[in-house]
């Protein structure tokens, strides 16, 4: 069974619009290995601090490039 944080995680994806591939491509982790972990078959240690961390660098990439050019 995934952990409680992969849910929460995988909403805050979506609510982001930001799609599994993208995440893995910014980590440097194939696609399949990001759904591995977030479907609770693959428990690396750190996994939620790091899977964390880079989706909140990704948010933050994503509204600075939407910002209006003065």
């Amino acid at each position: 069974m995934p952990a409680q944080w992969t849910a929460d995680f995988v909403g805050k994806l979506h609510a982001n619009r930001i799609k599994q591939n993208e995440l893995a491509s910014y980590m440097g982790l194939t696609p399949e290995y990001v759904c591995m972990v977030l479907a609770g078959k693959r428990e690396p240690r750190n996994a939620e601090q790091n899977f964390r961390a880079a989706l909140d660098e990704l948010i933050h990439e994503k509204q600075q490039s939407h910002l209006p050019i003065k």
